[in-house]
C-alpha cells in the first residue's frame, strides 16, 4: 500500500493510557492458571469498540518506555509522585501488546522516550488529518486545524475553539500555562497558590510565560510573592511539560500502516485469557450472532410529540402494545420535588417519543397542556395489562403520582435486571449499561444540559435537543430489557429473585419514600446545640492533652502533633507516604497518650451534627412537612438496601449522640412508632446454612446463642457463663461471620494473639459444622466464580483466584459472608413485600416508613399499636421456613429511638 492510497486520518492511541484505564475501571479478572487477564481484556474491547467506529489504514498504539526518560534527568522528582506499577498490571503488559499485534495494529515504543513525544512528532510531521486519542489534557498544545483529541471515556473531542473553552487560552500557550499551574499527574509542581484562572488572567495580560516572568515585579497581591518565588523554576516547568515534536523517527514510516487480523493468533491468545465473547465473535460464520451486544436498528425514528395528532398516533401503539418503557424528564433529582418537563416512551427498538410538557425557554414552541397529556395517558399506564417496563422506575412511579398518574404493571426495570444478573459487573446506570452490554455510547445528560455552573435544568434544554436525548433512553431502555432479561431467563433462580423480590418490593419502597417520616426539627436544633457544647469541651480536652492550641479538623496539624512533637509510633502511611490518622490508626494510638482518643470523639459528633443534627432540617419537604429518603436497590453488591438523602443506616444506635439524633423521628398526633428488628439474623442463618448441630440446638431451644457459645468456648455450664464470657463468645460469633483473624479477636477483647487463636479453635471444634460450611463455600467460590444466597442471589468474585494474596482473602471472606448478609437481605426484602400487601389488603391505617438494615420501622394509630406489632412481627417470623425459628421483635413508641 503506497502512501498515496492511504485511507482516513492518521490515528494514534495513548497506549500506556488506555491500558492504565483499563486495569483501574474494570473489576480484576483472571484465567483459570491465576494469570490476571483484566487490563487485557478491557483494552481490548476499548480497541474493538474503537476500530467499529472509526476507520482508516493507519492506527498507532504508542506505550510509554520501561525506566527513565530524559525529563527524569532535568529533574529527579518527575513522576515521582506516581505509586509503582501494581505487579498485577505489570504482568499483562507483554500479554495486551500480542493481543493489538494479532489485531493488525502497529506498535511503537521507544526506550528513554515518552509516548507523548513519539506522537507528538508522529502528529506534527503528518501533512495530513490526526485524531489522536488520550485523556491527556498536556496534548492540548497539539492541537491546530489539522490535529484533534478524542477522549473515548467521555466522548469528547477537542478542536482548537475547545482548547480556549477549557483552558482560556490556546495551543500555543498550553505549556505556559501548566507550568504555572503545576501538573500533579506528572509532579511538575507549577507555582503554588496559582489556579486556572490566576494562570489564564496572567498568560492574557502578559502574552506567555516570558512576559509573566519579565513582568514578575508589578504584579500585586499574595501570590505574586509565590510567583517571585518560583521565577527560577518556571522554565523547568514549562521544559518538563513541553511534548517534543522533532524526535529522529526515521525507519518506522512502514511499521505505521495496519495489517489484516491475525485470525489464529487471536483465537490463540482469546483462548489463553478465556475471553469466550471475544473467541465467539471470531466465528466468521455467524459474526452478527455470536455477539453479545445485539445489532442496533437499521435506523431510529424518534418523535417530538406538539400536537392532538401526534398524540394520537403515539396513543394508538401504546394502547396496542404489549410492553410499554416510560421515562420521565424533570427539572430536578428529587422524585419528591422535581417538576415534571416530559414523558418517553418506546414499544419496539428504534422508535420513541418525547412528549415535552413543561419546557419554557425564550421562543420555545407552544405544547399540548400537561393536563390534556395526562389524562390521555392515564387509561394506559394504569392499565395491569400492559406491561411497563423502566430504567430505575420507581423515580417514575414517584413523580408521576404527585400528578396523580398511576403505573400499574411495572414488570422490568432494566437497572434491577442488570443488579440480579451481576451486582459487580458495572454501574447500574442507563449509560454504563448501554456500553457494556448493546456496546454503544448514549448522550448523556451534560452533553444537553451543560455541566457544573453553566448547567441548565431539563426545562431549558431546546426540543431539538431534548426529543433526541430522551426519547434515547426509552428507547436503549427497551433494548437493554431484550437482552438482560433474555439472559436472567437462562439462570431460572436469578429470574425467579428478579420477579419474586425485587420487582414486586420497587413499588413497596416509592410508598415508603412518598409517605416520608416526620422529624422533629426543633428537637434536632437543641441535639445541634448540645453537640457543638460537646465539642467545645473535647476541644479544650485535646489543647491541654497537646499543648496548644491547633485545627481539630486538619489532618495536617494533627499529623504534625501525633508523630513529631508527641513522636507516637507511625502505625500506617497513606498512599503518599504520610503517616495515616484514620479512625483505626487513632484508636489503636489511643492506649498510647489521651489526645487521639479525643479526636476520634470530635470526629463523631462534628460528622453527627453535620451530617444529621443540622442537615435534617434543610430536608424537609415544605409540601409535606416530611423527610423522603432515597432508597436504593442496586447499590450493594450483597443485596442489601442503602439510603441516602439522609442516609438512615448509618445513624448509630450505640453512642448517646446517635441515639439522641433516633429521638427526632417521631410520629404524628394519634399514632405510634413501631419497630419491628429481626433479631440475630445472620446467625440464624449461618446455623440454617451450615447445619451444625450445637447452632441449631441453641436457636431450636431459644437459648441466649452468645451464652450457649460460650458455654462451649470456655467449657463452662450455661448458668456459670460471665458477662465477659458472653461478650467474647459474641465477638467471635459475629467475627468470624465476616472473616474476623486471631489477630483482629486478639486488638477487639485485648488478648494475647495466642489467646484469640485458642478461642477461635476452641470454637471449630465445638461447631465443627461451621468450619466445614465455610471450607465448602470457599472452595465452592474458587471453583464457579461466586457464591448464592439462600434464595438464588449471586455475588461473583473475580479476585476468589487472585494471585495477590490480600484481594484473595478479601475475596475469600467476601464469599463467607455474602450468602449470610444477602440472604439477610432478601428476607426483609421478602418481609417488606409480605407486610405491605397485607397492610394494602386489609385496609389498615398503618404506613411502612423506614428500612433500616434489619428493621422495618411503621407508623400506626395509638389504639391498634400492640395488635398490629403482634400481626407484623409475626408475618415477619413466617415470610421464610428455615431450620431455626426466625426471631422477630417488636418496639412501640413515640419515637424511634424509644421503639427499641
Amino acid at each position: 500500500m503506497s502512501e498515496s492510497n492511504v485511507h482516513g486520518p492518521l490515528i494514534l492511541i495513548d497506549g500506556s493510557s488506555w491500558l492504565y484505564r483499563a486495569y483501574h475501571v474494570l473489576p480484576p479478572l483472571t484465567n483459570g492458571d491465576g494469570q490476571p487477564t483484566g487490563a487485557i481484556y478491557g483494552m481490548t474491547n476499548m480497541l474493538r469498540k474503537f476500530l467499529r467506529e472509526y476507520d482508516s489504514d493507519r492506527i498507532v498504539v504508542v506505550f510509554d518506555p520501561r525506566g527513565p526518560t530524559f525529563r527524569n534527568e532535568l529533574f529527579a522528582d518527575y513522576k515521582a509522585n506516581r505509586p509503582p506499577v501494581p505487579e498485577e498490571l505489570s504482568d499483562q503488559f507483554e500479554g495486551i501488546q500480542h493481543v493489538i499485534r494479532a489485531m493488525g495494529l502497529p506498535i511503537v515504543q521507544l526506550p528513554g522516550v515518552e509516548a507523548d513525544d513519539v506522537i507528538g512528532t508522529l502528529a506534527t510531521r503528518e501533512p495530513g488529518q490526526v485524531l489522536i486519542v488520550t485523556g491527556d489534557k498536556d496534548m492540548a498544545q497539539l492541537v491546530n486545524d489539522r490535529v484533534v483529541l478524542l477522549d473515548t471515556m467521555q466522548d469528547k473531542r477537542t478542536d482548537v475553539a475547545r482548547v480556549h473553552d477549557k483552558f482560556g487560552v490556546g495551543p500555543e500557550l498550553i505549556t505556559d500555562y501548566l507550568a504555572l499551574v503545576g501538573d500533579s499527574s506528572d509532579n511538575i509542581p507549577g507555582v503554588p497558590k496559582v489556579g486556572p484562572k490566576t494562570a489564564t488572567k496572567w498568560l492574557l495580560q502578559y502574552g506567555d510565560l516570558s512576559g509573566v516572568i519579565d513582568n514578575a515585579e508589578a504584579i500585586g497581591g499574595k501570590v505574586a510573592d509565590n510567583l517571585r518565588a518560583k521565577l527560577e523554576d518556571l522554565p523547568l516547568y514549562q521544559d518538563l511539560a513541553t511534548i517534543r515534536t522533532e524526535l529522529d523517527l526515521s525507519g518506522i514510516d512502514a511499521e505505521l500502516l495496519r495489517s489484516a487480523p491475525d485470525h489464529d493468533a487471536l483465537v490463540a491468545l482469546f483462548q489463553r485469557y478465556e475471553f469466550s465473547k471475544f473467541l465467539e465473535e471470531l466465528d466468521s460464520t455467524a459474526a452478527s450472532a455470536a455477539s453479545d451486544a445485539p445489532d442496533a436498528p437499521a435506523e431510529t425514528h424518534y418523535h417530538t410529540v406538539l400536537d392532538a395528532q401526534a398524540l394520537d398516533a403515539m396513543m394508538a401503539k401504546l394502547e396496542a402494545a404489549e410492553l410499554i418503557c416510560v421515562d420521565t424528564e424533570t427539572d430536578a433529582l428529587s422524585a419528591m420535588q422535581s417538576n415534571l418537563v416530559g414523558l418517553s416512551f418506546a414499544v419496539e427498538a428504534g422508535e420513541a417519543w418525547y412528549v415535552p410538557v413543561g419546557h419554557n425557554y425564550l421562543g420555545a414552541p407552544d405544547q399540548l397542556p400537561m393536563a390534556t397529556v395526562l389524562d390521555r395517558l392515564r387509561g394506559v399506564l394504569a392499565d395491569p395489562a400492559i406491561a411497563k417496563l423502566g430504567q430505575h422506575i420507581k423515580y417514575d412511579l414517584n413523580v408521576l403520582a404527585r400528578y396523580d398518574v398511576a403505573i400499574a404493571g411495572t414488570q422490568h426495570d432494566t437497572m434491577l435486571e442488570s443488579y440480579v444478573l451481576d451486582s459487580t459487573a458495572t454501574r447500574h446506570d442507563m449509560d454504563s449499561l448501554a456500553q457494556k452490554y448493546l456496546e454503544r455510547s448514549t448522550t448523556k445528560f451534560e452533553e444537553v444540559a451543560g455541566k457544573g455552573a453553566k448547567q441548565v435544568g431539563f426545562n431549558q434544554v431546546a426540543l431539538d435537543v431534548a426529543t433526541p436525548y430522551a426519547a434515547e433512553d426509552a428507547d436503549i431502555t427497551l433494548q437493554l430489557h431484550q437482552l438482560l432479561y433474555a439472559r436472567l431467563a437462562e439462570i431460572g433462580r436469578l429470574r425467579e429473585l428478579y420477579e419474586t423480590v425485587e420487582i414486586p418490593l420497587m413499588p413497596v419502597l416509592a410508598r415508603v419514600e412518598a409517605h416520608g417520616v416526620l422529624v422533629d426539627d426543633q428537637l434536632l436544633g437543641r441535639v445541634s446545640a448540645e453537640m457543638a457544647t460537646r465539642m467545645k469541651e473535647i476541644e479544650a480536652q485535646a489543647y491541654e492533652a497537646a499543648g496548644g492550641e491547633f485545627n481539630l479538623g486538619s489532618p495536617a496539624q494533627l499529623k504534625e502533633i501525633l508523630f513529631d512533637r508527641l513522636e507516637l509510633p507511625v502505625i500506617r502511611k497513606t498512599p503518599k507516604g504520610a503517616p495515616s490518622t484514620a479512625e483505626d490508626v487513632l484508636r489503636e494510638l489511643a492506649d498510647k497518650h489521651a489526645l487521639p482518643a479525643h479526636i476520634v470523639a470530635w470526629r463523631e459528633l462534628s460528622k453527627l451534627r453535620s451530617t444529621y443534627a443540622d442537615k435534617l432540617p434543610t430536608l424537609i419537604n415544605p409540601a409535606t412537612g416530611r423527610i423522603h429518603t432515597s432508597y436504593h436497590q442496586a447499590v450493594a453488591a450483597t443485596g442489601r438496601l442503602s439510603s441516602s438523602d439522609p442516609n438512615l443506616q448509618n445513624i448509630p444506635i450505640r453512642t448517646e449522640s446517635g441515639r439522641r439524633i433516633r429521638e427526632a423521628f417521631i410520629a404524628p398526633p394519634g399514632y405510634k412508632i413501631l419497630a419491628v428488628d429481626y433479631s440475630q439474623i445472620e446467625l440464624r442463618i449461618m446455623a440454617h446454612l451450615s447445619g451444625d448441630p450445637g447452632l441449631l440446638a441453641a436457636f431450636n431451644e431459644q437459648r441466649d446463642i452468645h451464652a450457649a457459645t460460650a458455654s462451649e468456648v470456655f467449657d463452662t455450664p450455661l448458668d456459670t457463663v460471665t458477662a465477659d464470657q458472653r461478650r467474647a463468645a459474641k465477638a467471635i460469633n459475629f467475627g468470624l461471620m465476616y472473616g474476623m483473624s486471631a489477630y483482629g479477636l486478639a486488638k477487639q477483647l485485648e488478648l494475647s494473639r495466642a489467646d484469640a487463636g485458642a478461642y477461635i479453635d476452641k470454637f471449630f471444634e465445638r461447631f465443627a459444622g461451621v468450619r466445614r460450611y465455610m471450607d465448602q463455600t470457599r472452595a465452592a467460590a474458587k471453583s464457579d466464580g461466586y457464591v448464592e444466597t439462600l434464595f438464588g442471589r449471586r455475588l461473583y468474585l473475580p479476585e476468589i483466584n487472585a494471585r495477590n494474596g490480600a484481594r484473595r482473602q478479601g475475596a475469600e471472606r467476601a464469599a463467607i459472608n455474602a450468602p449470610l448478609q444477602g440472604t439477610a437481605a432478601d428476607l426483609i426484602k421478602k418481609a417488606m413485600i409480605d407486610v405491605d400487601a397485607w397492610l394494602r389488603d386489609s385496609g389498615e391505617d398503618a404506613r411502612m416508613i423506614m428500612q433500616v438494615h434489619d428493621e422495618l420501622v411503621f407508623e400506626v394509630p395509638a389504639a391498634e399499636a400492640e395488635r398490629l406489632a403482634d400481626t407484623i412481627a409475626m408475618r415477619m417470623r413466617c415470610v421464610a421456613e428455615l431450620d431455626v425459628p426466625l426471631l422477630a421483635e417488636a418496639g412501640i413508641a413515640d419515637n424511634w429511638q424509644q421503639a427499641h
